[in-house]
């Protein structure tokens, strides 16, 4: 068994609908923990280093964020949880 098969669903084949979810979803879940931190739309993209309107589009669901710039968001919003604290 290779990684694709191993690793994705439905035998290595991912449709677009399930791409289109996991970025809704992700979006979503960006979205509420920026509102948990109390994060303006506009400090995360600062913090981050990732632009304003580019964050607007991952909370939309429409940007296909890359492992880095999720890296970048989470590390954004873990600094701001521990300022808070």
């Amino acid at each position: 068994m290779g990684f694709t098969t191993g690793a994705l669903p439905l035998g290595g084949v991912v449709r677009p609908t399930l791409e289109s979810n996991f970025l809704a979803e992700l979006g979503d879940r960006v979205r509420e923990m920026r509102a948990i931190c109390h994060m303006s739309r506009r400090e995360l993209a600062r913090q981050s280093g990732i632009s304003e309107r580019y964050v607007a589009q991952i909370e939309a669901g429409k940007g296909n964020v890359s492992i880095v710039l999720l890296l970048r968001i989470a590390y954004a919003i873990r600094r701001a949880q521990d300022d808070a604290a």
